[in-house]
Formats: structure tokens, C-alpha cells, sequence
């Protein structure tokens, strides 16, 4: 009996563990994949540039901002482009 305790002790305090670190790694490939449809999606405004004039640098933050918020993300930084 003492030898079943010993062994699962360990492998409950692993499962916890590796649970614990699954969670950041699912929010940081969201957090990642969102940046890069928002980079996509800043890509686009900028291939329609040249017709409605608006040019917005693709970096981090932009791509992180359109990203996380949406289409309001990206009308909030063509906003700050235009301005």
C-alpha cells in the first residue's frame, strides 16, 4: 500500500503540474494567432492603400491591437494612421 501512495503522489503532483502549464501555452497561441490574422488583416488594408490612402505600419503592436480587438481594432489603428 505504502508503495502505491509513494508512486501516485508523484504522478498526481505531475498531472497538476503539466495542467498548470498548458494553460499560459494555449493563451500565448491564441494570443498568437490572433496577432497574425491581424496581420493579415493589415496586410489587406495595406494592398488597398494606394485607392483609399491609408497606409498603417505593420509591427507588434498594430498586428497585436487589430488582432485581439477585431474590426475595431483595425479601424482604431487606421484611425491613428490617418492621424
Amino acid at each position: 500500500m505504502e508503495e502505491l501512495i509513494t508512486l501516485l503522489i508523484p504522478a498526481l503532483l505531475a498531472g497538476v503540474l503539466i495542467r498548470l502549464l498548458l494553460i499560459p501555452m494555449k493563451l500565448l497561441w491564441k494570443l498568437a494567432l490572433n496577432a497574425g490574422f491581424g496581420f493579415i488583416c493589415l496586410f489587406l488594408l495595406n494592398t488597398i492603400g494606394p485607392i483609399t490612402g491609408i497606409y498603417v505600419p505593420i509591427n507588434l503592436v498594430t498586428a497585436l491591437v487589430s488582432g485581439f480587438l477585431g474590426l475595431p481594432g483595425i479601424a482604431l489603428v487606421a484611425l491613428l494612421a490617418i492621424l
